[in-house]
């Protein structure tokens, strides 16, 4: 047998009754190709510290020196250690001992059913059903020292199963959830999960219930957790900065009206509805829609109808049903031409932007009516406006139109305000999409609200009564051009 090189060895080495497997570590470790971690465990990895080594391995060295235990209560759903370090195991025994930085609890408890998963050699894991009831038996400690998750938590992941699973799925899980409670003396605990089941399928009292989205799912009003968070944090963003007042310069309604046919253009633009200024204001000046292009034309008109009417520009939402009711009276007069779209009413279907999906449709009012409460704590009219346009822009609401809803609504913020509107012109949409999609995906805020601010700076300047002259300027500022033909001035 040629020589032994460390690089030859598997990293994690257990120690063995076989006197001869024994020698050879022995001599292994008197060379220094082995060192020793912990009672029973070495290792290969010679440069490493053993928490490291220890970490990555855990499951490994568990299923191997105690064989039938079960990754269980909060474990079997984190499968890591809490932050404090500890990790929980259903075993013959109770006892607790230290792996590294980790604490390890074994519970003494039943051993592997059927139904519970391999999760590394003679390592079992809780299957979904016994680590809820497990996960609902009483916990001497709470926080990341507990066993159990909070109630909460609980509550949350069976939302989470009802959303993607329907009642169907969550009531599989209670019957499945009954069998294993008789069989391991788990009924205290699966009365408790029966009573949380059946307040989220509203057939009992909700009173229990202490998630805000178990809640609002038994009250018939669930929401995307995740948007909320990531409506919290453009909150909390917008909530420590300052802003400038930039008030209103286009005050007669002649200068009114041609801002507004701007605002009509650029903003269909974006969405693809593209026509040539020529042919935008002969639509807009006729009320006529072209021949040919009847749903693009009645588009235009519909945006235009909208931020025309300063009556209507200075209507925004004191409560969450006014959100809900603005959102759908201006969305039908804005795809008033497209009845397949269902102008007015909230999408059926889920809708998609290329990798983004965009909240589901059973979560479209919940989310609204969740994410107002951020929206009513801001104060300054720019704050307000940025945060309701990403709002809607990120529920996206309707089947078509969200984008141009969402802007008719950053703007109506501003009118009340006696606020100059914000343009996104042509030329500037790249900016406006890739800070948007910043935010939406990487959940950073800053790019969004600088570019928010920017653009509202640059259209706080365009002021005119004569809709050419008020041409003129956006064109100076190469408003009209394409994002790759140059930059807004």
């Amino acid at each position: 047998m040629g020589k032994i090189l460390s690089d030859q060895l598997p990293e994690i080495i257990f120690s063995s009754s076989n006197s001869s497997i024994s020698q050879q570590i022995s001599k292994l470790e008197k060379q220094g190709l082995l060192r020793k971690l912990a009672a029973r465990i070495y290792t290969s990895n010679l440069l490493e510290s053993p928490s490291v080594i220890i970490k990555r391995n855990l499951f490994t060295i568990l299923g191997n020196l105690f064989p039938g235990s079960i990754l269980s209560h909060r474990s079997a759903f984190e499968f890591k250690p809490t932050i404090s370090g500890q990790l929980f195991l259903s075993y013959s025994y109770t006892r607790t001992i230290k792996l590294g930085e980790i604490t390890i609890h074994f519970l003494q408890g039943s051993g592997p059913i059927n139904g519970d998963n391999p999760l590394s050699g003679e390592l079992y894991v809780s299957q979904r059903e016994r680590a809820f009831l497990e996960n609902l038996q009483s916990s001497r400690k709470s926080g990341p020292d507990s066993k159990t998750l909070p109630l909460e938590e609980i509550e949350k992941r069976l939302e989470e199963l009802i959303k993607v699973h329907g009642e169907e799925g969550l009531n599989a899980l209670r019957d499945k959830a009954r069998e294993i409670a008789t069989q391991l003396h788990f009924e205290k605990e699966f009365f408790k999960l029966n009573k949380i089941i059946s307040s989220l399928l509203s057939s009992h009292p909700s009173r229990i219930l202490t998630s805000p989205v178990a809640r609002a799912r038994a009250f018939g009003i669930p929401y995307d957790v995740g948007r909320i968070e990531l409506f919290e944090i453009l909150f909390r963003e917008l909530q420590q900065r300052e802003f400038p007042y930039r008030t209103e310069q286009n005050l007669t309604k002649k200068a009114f009206e041609n801002y507004a046919f701007f605002e009509s253009y650029f903003s269909n633009y974006i969405e693809g509805t593209v026509f040539a200024i020529d042919e935008a204001k002969e639509i807009v000046e006729t009320q006529i829609p072209m021949a040919s292009r009847n749903e693009d034309s009645h588009d235009v008109l519909g945006t235009y109808q909208i931020v025309s009417n300063k009556f209507e520009m200075s209507k925004t939402p004191e409560t969450a049903e006014e959100l809900l009711s603005l959102l759908i009276s201006r969305h039908k007069i804005l795809l008033s031409a497209r009845k397949h779209k269902n102008p007015g009413v909230f999408k059926d279907k889920n809708n998609f932007a290329g990798r983004t999906a965009f909240v589901d449709f059973g979560l479209v009012k919940g989310t609204l009516i969740k994410g107002f409460d951020y929206y009513q704590a801001l104060k300054h009219p720019f704050a307000k406006a940025a945060y309701i346009m990403f709002l809607v822009s990120e529920v996206h609401p309707f089947l078509d139109g969200n984008g141009r809803i969402a802007r008719v609504m950053m703007n109506a913020e501003l009118v009340k305000a006696k606020q100059s509107k914000i343009l996104i012109p042509t030329v500037y949409r790249e900016d406006y999409l890739l800070a948007l999609r910043k935010l939406t995906r990487r959940r950073l805020p800053d790019a969004f609200i600088r570019m928010l601010d920017h653009v509202h700076q640059f259209s706080s300047e365009i002021v005119n009564d004569d809709l050419e002259e008020m041409q003129l300027l956006l064109e100076k500022a190469n408003a009209f051009l394409e994002p790759e033909e140059g930059k807004l001035r």
